[in-house]
């Protein structure tokens, strides 16, 4: 029986490439592997683990060591392909996913795939952390997987200056002087951590002025965006406004950006600038 879309949670959308076909643009067999292996990505991602941190947590690395495919009807040249993961079994020290490639609601390939937790040193096999598979379990049931903390600096300060750090000065390469101001100490700050207990985004809510609060300095570990992380933390913070009789929220977005804030309902006040050498523009919404 072929896997049914509605069996999975988590997908990754791809178009078939020029470079992945052959002379009839059908796809190579072999790249319905790399599909699922840069899938596999987007798993870790929707379980909030940046992958090597994680692991390092966890004291291990996954190793791929069985992978079968089934092949019911080939992708060909411009296909938009859905790949779809589930985690199926946790046993002692091996992790079973079911993978699934559709187009549309039509399954074309079914493919399983074992992994063993091991470790990195010896490559000898571990079993695997509790945490982890408590973690998968979760996610495949439902269950939230991270946590949305709200308060003021003296508490979440570190987590937050920890994520802030990794955005805004190693990656972006802000001045450290310029990212950490006297602000933090009286705004309100929200930090979402994984189930590690890791922080892995964060923003700030600054005290309203005239019912007009203001957000700022939100930030998401680079592996991990686009999985709703900075989402929920904007919403921690928009709720946060409401609850106190806020009117209206602002924030100065950067460029590349905007379209995660129109989403929320954020629409462009002004003319776009220059911050901290980042091109940057006004947006605010009602609430």
């Amino acid at each position: 029986m072929l896997m049914q879309r509605n069996a999975f949670r988590c997908f990754h959308r791809l178009r078939v490439r020029w470079a992945e076909v052959d002379m009839q643009k059908i796809v190579f067999n072999a790249h319905y592997l790399m599909y699922i292996d840069t899938a596999m990505m987007d798993y870790w991602r929707a379980l909030a683990l940046p992958y090597e941190a994680s692991m390092e947590v966890l004291g291990g690395e996954m190793y791929v060591k069985k992978a079968t495919v089934e092949y019911h009807a080939s992708a060909i040249l411009d296909d938009t392909l859905d790949v779809a993961l589930r985690c199926a079994r946790v046993g002692n020290s091996s992790v079973l996913f079911q993978a699934g490639i559709f187009r549309g609601d039509q399954c074309l390939i079914e493919s399983e795939l074992v992994y063993v937790f091991a470790d990195p040193a010896t490559q000898t096999s571990r079993p695997v952390p509790a945490v982890l598979r408590k973690l998968l379990t979760d996610y495949e049931a439902g269950s939230p997987v991270v946590t949305v903390q709200v308060g003021p600096w003296n508490t979440l300060g570190p987590d937050a200056a920890q994520v802030r750090q990794s955005v805004f000065v190693r990656e972006l390469g802000i001045d450290p002087l310029v990212e950490t101001d006297v602000l933090d100490s009286a705004a309100v700050h929200a930090v979402l951590r994984n189930a590690l207990g890791m922080p892995v985004a964060t923003g700030r809510l600054l005290p309203s002025l005239a019912g007009v609060a203001r957000i700022g300095r939100m930030a998401v570990e680079r592996p991990l965006r686009g999985a709703g992380w900075g989402r929920m933390v904007l919403d921690a913070l928009l709720e946060t406004a409401r609850a106190r009789g806020d009117r209206q929220v602002v924030l100065d977005a950067q460029a590349n950006a905007q379209d995660f804030y129109r989403r929320a309902g954020f629409v462009v006040r002004g003319e776009p600038f220059v911050e901290a050498g980042i091109n940057h523009v006004s947006m605010g919404r009602d609430l």
